[in-house]
């Protein structure tokens, strides 16, 4: 059966909202499990230990929830790229930002990647645990901001950011801020970009939280090109933002959400 018979099938939309369902529910039960083990770590072990550890269980969490939705519905996660880029030492990885599910898909495959995210996150009793002890990064203060990630990246852990801010609103890629380029030229680290590719626009900026996915769904995530630390941030930015819109425009089609 087509995509376009499967359109209205009472059988098929139920099919789907099982997909969300088992995704949000095992996500979140792996999240509750670990809020205990998280608090006791964040407490006992030092800095440096906790938050490896708490970087390896949000990257197996994530894992493995995506194995799960990809065994049990036609759900394709080619993710195999990210993996280059495990040993690779400190970055600045900055992806185009279509979906929820971005940083996920991400940190499903790096071990020590630190994330830049909002406060409401880190203070969420289901997720904010785990996010504190894997010392996430608040986007509260810019200041802040960037003195933290300096301080990852010294230590050697990959910091992703996404430029646009949010989710992207007018696709391809929604004007992207100075960040990216602010802390690269703090750092001297190289930004290697990531593009983010889906088959539809699930759980983009415009689609509602808890409906269900258009299936098949295929997300791709391919590496894109590495620029150097920047010495003009103004100029760096509008040449990452037109290098975003460039690679989006040459995608496959059935793989871009819009």
């Amino acid at each position: 059966m087509t995509d376009r018979q499967h359109a209205g099938n009472p059988l098929w939309i139920a099919y789907e909202y099982a997909a969300m369902v088992i995704g949000f529910t095992s996500m979140s039960l792996i999240s509750l499990a670990w809020i205990p083990f998280a608090l006791v770590f964040s407490a006992l072990l030092p800095r440096r230990i906790g938050q490896r550890w708490g970087r390896y269980m949000i990257m197996d969490a994530f894992r493995t929830t995506l194995h799960l939705v990809s065994l049990l519905f036609p759900c394709r996660f080619d993710l195999s790229e990210l993996d280059q880029l495990r040993h690779q030492g400190p970055l600045i990885l900055a992806a185009n930002h279509p979906s929820r599910l971005d940083a996920v898909l991400i940190v499903s495959r790096l071990p020590n990647v630190v994330c830049v995210a909002k406060a409401v996150l880190l203070d969420n009793v289901l997720f904010g645990a785990g996010a504190r002890l894997a010392r996430y990064i608040r986007n509260s203060s810019p200041l802040e901001m960037i003195l933290s990630a300096r301080e990852e990246l010294q230590g050697g852990a990959q910091l992703l950011i996404f430029p646009e801010g949010t989710r992207t609103v007018n696709f391809p890629v929604d004007r992207c801020t100075s960040a990216t380029g602010l802390i690269a030229t703090r750092t001297g680290i190289p930004v290697q970009t990531l593009i983010i590719e889906f088959s539809s626009p699930y759980l983009g900026k415009a689609w509602p939280l808890f409906k269900a996915p258009r299936l098949p769904l295929h997300c791709r995530i391919r590496l894109g090109r590495r620029f150097a630390p920047p010495a003009n941030v103004e100029a760096f930015t509008g040449e990452l933002e037109a290098y975003f819109r460039a690679e989006q425009a040459s995608a496959s089609p059935s793989t871009v959400a819009h």
